[in-house]
């Protein structure tokens, strides 16, 4: 379940008028405006299937149920790379966005690795402000968008 952090956000309801758009200056619609939350979670649950069966158990052969921890040390080591270079993951290319810094260029290093490291933590991701931006891309002054 998503929640958001201020009393007047209700989940589905934040964004739909376009205002996050226009309070972050990005287009409301086309390329570099705000992905929506299916996207965002299917491009982490793509990345995430990459990381535990094929790099995890098919490249290691480590079994991820017996250590769990190597599936998000290998999502956070894809997650430093790939945002930290290209500005995307591959889930995130196979869904059309990627992360942008607040004015729209490539995130930071800092803001990728404090992002990576709160998105590990999963309940930064899950909680959002009314802008529909989850706390870590919040703390990390980015914002996911389409390409």
């Amino acid at each position: 379940m998503l929640i958001g952090i201020r009393g007047d956000d209700k989940p589905g309801e934040s964004g739909d008028s376009g205002e996050s758009e226009a309070r972050l200056g990005l287009p409301r619609e086309g390329s570099g405006s705000m992905a929506s939350w299916p996207r965002r979670v299917g491009a982490l649950l793509i990345d995430w299937l990459i990381c535990t069966w094929a790099i995890t158990q098919g490249i290691f052969g480590v079994p991820a149920n017996e250590y769990p921890l190597v599936p998000i040390a290998i999502l956070a080591a894809e997650y430093i790379l790939l945002v930290g270079t290209m500005g995307m993951t591959l889930g995130m290319r196979l869904t059309g966005i990627r992360v942008a810094s607040a004015d729209g260029g490539r995130p930071a290093v800092p803001a990728v690795l404090l992002r990576t490291l709160l998105l590990c933590l999963a309940i930064p991701a899950l909680v959002w402000d009314r802008d529909r931006r989850g706390l870590h891309d919040r703390a990390a002054g980015t914002v996911v968008v389409h390409l």
